[in-house]
């Protein structure tokens, strides 16, 4: 029960036609999320790699791609944490650093 001096607030939704968020930057953000999801995966995968051949002894990655893979994926994923939680032209340079973290760390361990 109310007091007569306090007012309910009616909550209404939305209309329809009214999209509640901005459709603008939603492929982009998917893009570079998956992109920076996959740079995580590849570090996790090449650390797992290195750790079985330094017990099985066998030639494995070097210290540059031990390093490297999970720097680019920290990199990657704190951009990516900026272009989430930003809008406008920081979203997009943020997610630009993250293809650009993960170009580099393809280009420079995977394609040359």
């Amino acid at each position: 029960m109310s007091s007569p001096d306090t007012e309910e607030l009616a909550i209404t939704p939305p209309p329809a036609d009214e999209p509640t968020t901005r459709e603008s930057g939603r492929f982009w953000r998917g893009l570079t999320g998956s992109l920076a999801a996959g740079m995580v995966v590849l570090a996790v995968c090449v650390l797992a790699i290195g750790g079985i051949c330094l017990l099985t002894g066998a030639l494995g990655p070097g210290p540059l791609m031990l390093i490297g893979h999970p720097v680019a994926a920290v990199v990657a994923l704190l951009a990516q944490r900026v272009a989430d939680t930003r809008n406008g032209r920081v979203a997009g340079f943020a997610g630009l650093g993250v293809v650009v973290s993960v170009t580099a760390a393809l280009s420079l361990f995977w394609w040359s």
